[in-house]
């Protein structure tokens, strides 16, 4: 027989209302996504005060390039998750932001005129080019040569986000994480400006190696030490399913958190719920899982001013 569960709530907020207690009303409000925003905020809570789990955070380059940055490294900075896997685009946006300035725009000016001004346009933020490729082609040439001096001629993902992040300073994501001893992967590093000046950097010196293997040894090397594992899942794509892959080999995230835009009725990665993941053995059958669709821009800085607060607390 079907448990109806409780009685649906009605929100009720107040001048006095904390974070808490509006996260609180939601999970008794029976309505659609608040839900899973008010289950969500309780894994998170749940795996990050967990000191037996392996904690991600996965998350799509695009933020990077919005305000939003700020709440991805002050996470990184919290030391609230051990490793993060990401794309390059998070690279690419992290050290053109820190050495110059993105714009705001809108989703409806003429590509064209942008296009003669040379400024690209990401959704509505405008990234004017000679803050984006002549910069990270600059910097990257500079780092890589810096490091192939000292004698280095190989080095993994993780190793690249280390040498960019000591570059970078306290606005930058990767400064923290390379402060922190937070490992950063990119696996599809080949895929940006960053991954694009690797390369090139490998035509002038042709005996330096990209080692992606070795980014496979240093996650092979957590996830079969980890008693329990657990996921903050930030967009979908490459650095979503990474992060799902590598856990499949130690039978499944035990928290999983999930905030997604897509859709599952095209069968893909980026929309398919959390627990299509259960399937796989990519996340525990008796795991603590919640996929909210929501454009995170506008979410997770609640997210986090909420977590902040619980676990302050």
């Amino acid at each position: 027989m079907v448990d109806p569960g409780r009685p649906v709530k009605d929100i009720e907020i107040d001048e006095n209302s904390s974070i808490e207690k509006i996260f609180a009303e939601l999970s008794q409000s029976g309505g659609f996504e608040s839900v899973n925003l008010s289950d969500g905020l309780e894994i998170l809570t749940t795996m990050i005060s967990d000191q037996n789990c392996l904690k991600f955070v996965s998350f799509v380059g695009a933020v990077v390039s919005t305000g939003l940055r700020g709440i991805i490294k002050n996470m990184i900075k919290n030391k609230w998750f051990d490793v993060a896997i990401t794309t390059c685009g998070a690279l690419d946006h992290d050290i053109a932001r820190h050495f110059s300035h993105y714009k705001e725009g809108s989703f409806t000016m003429d590509d064209r005129e942008l296009a003669d001004q040379d400024i690209h346009r990401l959704g509505n933020v405008l990234v004017p080019m000679d803050s984006y490729g002549p910069l990270i082609e600059e910097k990257m040439q500079a780092f890589l040569e810096e490091e192939y001096q000292k004698g280095t001629k190989e080095m993994t993902t993780s190793e690249i986000c280390k040498m960019i992040g000591k570059h970078l300073g306290e606005d930058s994501f990767l400064y923290w994480a390379y402060k922190n001893d937070v490992d950063v992967v990119v696996p599809g590093i080949m895929d940006g400006a960053v991954g694009s000046q690797i390369w090139l950097f490998t035509q002038k010196h042709n005996d330096f190696k990209l080692n992606m293997a070795g980014d496979a040894n240093l996650l092979s090397g957590l996830i079969f030490k980890a008693e329990k594992s657990g996921a903050f899942m930030i967009g979908g794509g490459i650095s979503k399913h990474h992060t799902l892959w590598w856990n499949q080999y130690r039978e499944g995230l035990d928290y999983a958190f999930y905030i997604t835009t897509a859709q599952e009725f095209d069968g893909s990665l980026s929309g398919a719920l959390v627990r299509e993941a259960i399937s796989w053995g990519k996340v525990t059958q008796k795991a603590k899982q919640a996929t909210l669709h929501a454009e995170v821009t506008t979410i997770l800085p609640f997210i986090y001013a909420a977590l902040v607060s619980r676990l302050k607390n």
